[in-house]
């Protein structure tokens, strides 16, 4: 499109052509600042865009449009945009600059540029809120988390870990579709667990034709018992807190952390491992995974050992935050035909159809299936046939859950040329790769192009070491080399019974440096990088300690080797060479400094 054309477009998509009374807005190239009232050296500049408001103190936008065919990378476009972005600081102090050309968008609050937001070009009230958003308080999320662990564990007697996580995902599934559980308050607890059921069972009738599996959610909330229900203090405080949680998680400032994956962390702080395998993946290390495949609201995110659902709600989070948020009209077409996930636990399965419908749907395109079958094969291939596809996974580790299987099945099932990235133990593909079952066949028909280990402490409490392999699938190996670097330390701190949390906010340029470190394929800062030759390792290869020797082992060996010639018993010889150096010498003191003399007339001591 020509500039003309670009800018009329964007007149539309603003709403700059919208009546709105104290506002002056629109588009053109003859309209200059000084005859939108503003004074000063530069005010015979010509902004492309406009949006002045009589309030002073509200939010004003200017734009800058281009065609088609430039690249707002260049320097010269962002100057005259923030040139605009200054004039308009003479009058307002919160300005959004936007600079755009039919296709792609930069956006600026004032003069720093913001990065996380859409991709496509919105209508003004998107804007807005960047100078009126509010952050969540995540200490707060987990701390009311511990509320409700405890209330449901102490006062309600549930022991078994998913029923209190169940539970209280439906709960917040029942206020996300209107259950509003606060009018419940006081009214005992069959009445709140009824309405709970009745609003899941309400909201799930329109996808029961697309997906009778479904009804597990239903079945497996009816089947939670409550040891202790007359406790109505802990019925009110657990509604509240529920309702705290949601209104978080309905906001868009809730950047799409795994619900499940912070109740996990609390509800099972001191158990070390899962009964069935299963290890929630961090929020931190979905996010780098959801980068580094270059993700787009145009792909389908592919997750076939979903769990509680991290990746899928990561991925359904940062798209609909891509095309303009959850408002957007393309939001809704994410939710329901770009998210698809297996999963073989039918509780872990119940989990993620509540994670998914706490965040609005998604849940419709999950399926309980066993991943390593044929039949789990077919519906991969059937669901992402001819269509864009990334693989987002973090399988069961153990061989009995079958890995590697689930690995290779994926693999053979996706499109030619899927990007799949997979977390793995860091020796699974050197232990397990002469199996005749998958070993070799694996690089045959799929090529590893990265392995990036992951800091040692990331699943403290599992006991295992991990890295993320990323594989194209469907091209050979041809005995490529792979690009693998190591994150050592990924700035997360331990918490006391939170887990590792990123309480100082270093994560968010960790996570930028190591994401220009995989497209760069180049370590500059902490030279951890390394190119492997899969014929002779597939694991990154942690660099060997220098061989190190002292005068002093020298001199040991050397009297070690001498004892031993001569028939000399080493224990005996050291016991009285002691009590010589002890019982015979001079012993002095001085400035806390001992000296030990051998008296002389012991200096031909046969021993």
């Amino acid at each position: 499109m020509r500039e003309d054309q670009v800018r009329n477009s964007a007149e539309k998509i603003l709403g700059f052509d919208e009546n709105e009374k104290g506002v002056q807005q629109g588009t053109g190239q003859i309209t200059s600042f000084q005859m939108l009232g503003f004074d000063g050296k530069q005010s015979n500049h010509k902004p492309d865009g406009w949006y002045f408001p009589d309030d002073l103190n509200a939010v004003a936008i200017v734009l800058e449009t281009k065609s088609n065919d430039k690249d707002l990378l260049n320097k010269q476009w962002e100057e005259e945009l923030l040139k605009n972005i200054r004039i308009t600081q003479t009058k307002y102090k919160n300005v959004v600059g936007i600079l755009y050309n039919g296709k792609d968008i930069r956006v600026f609050k004032n003069e720093e540029e913001i990065k996380d937001t859409a991709q496509e070009l919105q209508h003004k009230t998107y804007y807005f809120k960047i100078f009126t958003e509010t952050f969540i308080d995540k200490s707060k999320i987990f701390s009311i988390t511990k509320n409700i662990n405890d209330t449901l564990h102490i006062h309600f007697g549930v022991k078994n870990l998913y029923h209190r996580m169940i539970f209280t995902a439906c709960a917040l599934v029942a206020e996300r579709y209107g259950a509003k559980l606060t009018k419940l308050k006081n009214l005992g607890y069959e009445t709140f667990r009824n309405a709970v059921r009745d609003t899941l069972n309400k909201s799930l009738i329109a996808n029961r034709q697309q997906n009778l599996k479904l009804d597990l959610l239903l079945e497996v909330y009816s089947e939670i018992r409550m040891n202790n229900p007359e406790n109505q203090k802990a019925i009110n405080d657990f509604i509240d807190w529920v309702c705290e949680i949601s209104d978080c998680v309905n906001s868009d400032n809730w950047q799409g952390e795994d619900v499940m994956g912070i109740f996990f962390n609390e509800f099972n702080r001191y158990k070390k491992k899962t009964d069935a395998g299963q290890v929630f993946t961090p929020d931190h290390i979905t996010s780098f995974m959801y980068r580094i495949l270059e993700v787009s609201p145009d792909d389908i995110v592919l997750d076939a050992t979903c769990g509680s659902g991290a990746f899928l709600v990561k991925a359904m989070s940062n798209m609909i935050k891509q095309v303009g948020g959850v408002s957007a009209e393309r939001a809704k077409t994410i939710k329901e035909k770009h998210l698809f996930g297996i999963e073989f636990d039918r509780e872990i399965f119940a989990l993620a159809c509540a994670n998914m419908m706490i965040h609005k749907d998604g849940k419709t395109n999950l399926t309980q299936m066993d991943t390593r079958t044929k039949e789990a094969k077919e519906w991969i291939m059937k669901k992402t046939k001819n269509k864009s596809v990334k693989v987002l996974m973090n399988p069961p580790y153990e061989r009995k859950y079958g890995c590697l299987t689930i690995v290779k099945n994926v693999l053979d099932s996706v499109p030619k040329n899927t990007l799949c990235a997979f977390i793995l133990p860091d020796k699974k593909l050197e232990k397990d790769f002469t199996h005749k079952e998958y070993g070799n066949k694996l690089l045959e028909k799929h090529k590893l192009t990265n392995i990036i280990k992951l800091p040692e402490n990331l699943f403290f409490n599992v006991g295992v070491t991990t890295s993320i392999y990323v594989f194209i699938a469907g091209q050979k190996q041809n005995n490529e080399e792979i690009f693998t670097f190591y994150i050592e330390d990924d700035g997360l701190e331990t918490v006391k019974n939170q887990g590792r949390q990123d309480i100082k906010n270093r994560w968010k340029a960790i996570e930028d440096y190591w994401v220009s470190v995989f497209k760069k394929k180049q370590d500059n800062q902490y030279h951890t990088d390394k190119w492997i030759k899969p014929s002779e390792c597939l694991s990154y290869q942690m660099p060997e300690k220098p061989f190190e020797i002292y005068e002093e082992d020298f001199k040991k060996t050397v009297m070690d080797y001498l004892l031993f010639t001569h028939g000399i018993d080493q224990k005996d010889f050291e016991e009285q060479l002691m009590k010589k150096v002890l019982y015979s010498s001079e012993v002095t003191a001085n400035n806390n400094t001992v000296n030990i003399a051998l008296a002389k007339g012991n200096n031909n001591a046969k021993d």
